[in-house]
């Protein structure tokens, strides 16, 4: 394992981390101002732990989050972004991206987790971020692609962060199955988890977050909110889980967990967030952020003192996986 410190940096400094898939136009456009503020808002109320991806609107995500932090001093902050998607001219580009983000398609992304790949998606990052470096690299999503990754994308990154150029790198998936052979058959520093490490549901990440310990590999948790139905203290029938309609037995669970957090005066949000500061192997977390608003509640789920009593009485839920 290297020994740059970088995790022990993201747990020092960036604990709670500004995603920046939102401000790419997930979803819906927002304007230039809007998320401008955000970042600036973010700043403002200490948060120095940054993440984004050219996947997160094509590049708008890394234009917008540079154009704020060039005015920061470099070494005040962590910054994280992702490799394993280049951005090409689209031949076929039909007016939008057909995708989650709501931006011009006149880009469309090409997977490479290559050498050359990994090499010239880090240089046209550094463009768009308007930086000199990049503290953390994560291989994005290599589901299909883990030959490539390791023989390819692996060994680059760990030439670059052993050289100095960046700090750090791993890999970052909504799976903890292949993040684990990441941890166990390379040399990564830190993995960021989706989805699969919440108040809602822990066990799939228990033998990643075994080999994390084990090696000393820190977790950036994101995507604690299992894609919404923990973002509200009363989650519905509707409600969406792991980026569909969530079943009725989850539904049950999080209620329950509502219940609960009820109960102890606190909100389901709060809880949400504070859960995985409860395992060691955890060095940050990561929250999507699209306003100003959205940041200042953020920051307020944060700070929110959970009561020991509330995690004893949630151990005692069956766990639903």
């Amino acid at each position: 394992m290297s020994q740059n410190h970088a995790v022990d940096r993201i747990r020092e400094i960036g604990a709670l981390g500004f995603g920046t898939a939102p401000i790419g136009n997930l979803y819906r456009t927002l304007p230039d101002n809007e998320a401008l503020d955000a970042v600036e808002t973010a700043w403002e109320h200490g948060i120095r732990h940054y993440d984004t991806a050219p996947h997160y609107g094509l590049g708008l995500a890394e234009r917008r989050l540079g154009e704020v932090l060039s005015g920061k001093p470099r070494g005040d902050y962590v910054l994280s972004s992702k490799v394993g998607r280049l951005l090409r001219p689209n031949p076929s580009a039909q007016g939008r991206d057909p995708g989650e983000f709501d931006v011009p398609d006149d880009l469309t992304r090409i997977y490479d987790y290559s050498r050359d790949g990994v090499l010239r998606s880090i240089e046209e990052s550094l463009v768009r971020l308007n930086t000199d470096r990049l503290d953390v690299v994560y291989i994005h999503d290599p589901d299909d692609h883990w030959d490539e990754a390791i023989s390819g994308a692996v060994p680059a990154l760990s030439e670059l962060r052993d050289a100095g150029v960046i700090g750090a790198y791993g890999a970052g998936m909504n799976q903890s199955a292949m993040l684990e052979r990441f941890v166990r058959e390379a040399d990564v520093d830190v993995v960021m988890l989706a989805g699969r490490f919440t108040l809602l549901e822990q066990s799939g990440a228990r033998s990643l977050i075994t080999a994390c310990r084990e090696r000393g590999v820190g977790i950036v948790n994101v995507g604690v909110f299992n894609s919404g139905i923990l973002s509200t203290d009363r989650p519905g029938p509707d409600a969406a889980y792991n980026y569909s309609s969530a079943p009725p037995s989850v539904v049950k669970r999080a209620q329950a967990l509502a219940d609960l957090a009820e109960q102890h005066g606190i909100s389901l949000p709060a809880a949400a967030v504070a859960f995985p500061y409860r395992e060691p192997a955890v060095a940050a977390v990561v929250l999507g952020m699209r306003t100003a608003g959205q940041v200042e509640q953020d920051v307020l789920l944060r700070d929110t003192v959970i009561p020991e009593a509330f995690w004893q009485d949630a151990a005692e839920l069956d766990d639903m996986s």
